[in-house]
């Protein structure tokens, strides 16, 4: 994720500003598409024949509001092991928000670039 890109979406941003600054996302929510989600991480090798090694991993998302204008943005990483907004500067409020962000960091950990 380019943070300069990410500094670019503001709150009351359009749907199609959104998607001309930061692209297609990577999923989007069921209900209503009112929130993108964009799933970046980083991993390494430290040999040819060894597995992948997630190092880190971001879930930036925008939420938008009923008219769909940017109401906020949050960047989630994994912060000793507990998922964190860096915008913020807090963890994410149970319920449903928080355990679908769990489930796809437990679920992009397994990442595999060569498939499986």
């Amino acid at each position: 994720m380019d943070d300069e890109l990410i500094a670019k979406v503001r709150p009351g941003m359009d749907v199609q500003t959104v998607l001309t600054t930061l692209g297609t996302p990577s999923t989007t929510s069921t209900v209503g598409n009112r929130t993108f989600y964009y799933i970046s991480q980083t991993v390494r090798r430290r040999f040819q024949f060894q597995d992948f090694t997630v190092i880190d991993q971001r879930v930036l998302v925008i939420y938008f509001n009923k008219a769909f204008k940017v109401e906020r943005i949050a960047n989630y990483g994994l912060q000793d092991g507990v998922i964190f907004d860096f915008i913020s500067r807090t963890t994410p409020a149970g319920g449903e928000e928080q355990s679908f962000l769990r489930n796809l960091f437990r679920g992009v950990t397994k990442f595999n670039p060569l498939g499986s």
